[in-house]
């Protein structure tokens, strides 16, 4: 089975927010969220993760329900676990959803979802979620616990956190990546789906390679970055060649 593609294009509407976030109305706002979609589709993108803030500093509602309209590839919505996303993800109803953890404070997803902490809260969502027909992943750090927890909650995936990994080095870095590679195995035991995402590009991709039974890898920072200079259909192309090497996904 050939390692999945989920391109996330949060970044894309950064930079859109950073003009026209209270220009909405202008003749012209750019750059366009769905052109953004419709390369990444063109360059090999399996699915388009989105992630709608609370505080909306970059996707909107709106640009939500537009790629559910416009285009011919799952949605992965990543939400925070509170009453306003459940409705809206519940009205959106996107392919996926994966809640991760959300701090006003942060410039982007910094850790794992606390799973264990707030199994109560979580236990209703998931359920909501999966009776729309909407499979639920959690973003959550390689810990036993934390995992062990997913899967009593009865999501069908989780998304393995790989920012710290991406950050460290040296013997830190090995740390991690066993960490990762321990998380992945006894995910793969409790019968769930292992995708992984944060901090990882082209550069690191061979060492996440080490982590085996993952199903698809969730990437956007790197890729926007490319693209700036080679365009994104070209940049998730780029990738999606590159992803060929892995040997250790699910048969």
């Amino acid at each position: 089975m050939n390692l999945l593609l989920g391109v996330n294009i949060d970044h894309v509407a950064t930079l859109r927010q950073a003009r026209y976030a209270l220009n909405a109305d202008a003749p012209i706002v750019e750059p366009s969220i769905l052109e953004a979609a419709r390369e990444a589709q063109a360059g090999g993108a399996d699915s388009i993760t989105i992630h709608v803030r609370e505080d909306r500093r970059h996707m909107q509602m709106e640009d939500a329900f537009e790629l559910k309209r416009e285009i011919d590839l799952p949605i992965n919505l990543e939400m925070a676990n509170t009453a306003e996303m459940l409705a809206f993800a519940l009205k959106l109803k996107p392919t996926f959803v994966c809640i991760v953890p959300e701090s006003r404070e942060e410039v982007t997803t910094e850790g794992g979802l606390d799973v264990v902490g707030h199994l109560n809260a979580l236990t209703d969502t998931v359920r909501a979620l999966q009776e729309a027909d909407i499979k639920v992943s959690l973003f959550i750090d390689p810990e036993t616990s934390q995992i062990k927890a997913a899967s009593e909650l009865g999501v069908e995936m989780i998304e393995l956190h790989t920012g710290a990994f991406a950050l460290a080095e040296g013997e830190a870095r090995a740390a991690e990546l066993k960490r990762l590679q321990k998380g992945s195995l006894r995910a793969k035991d409790l019968n769930l789906q292992v995708n992984a995402g944060h901090g990882i590009h082209y550069e690191n991709l061979e060492e996440i390679f080490g982590v085996k039974n993952l199903v698809e890898l969730n990437i956007g920072h790197c890729l926007i970055s490319r693209a700036m200079f080679v365009g994104l259909r070209q940049a998730v192309a780029e990738m999606r060649q590159a992803m060929q090497g892995y040997q250790g996904g699910v048969s």
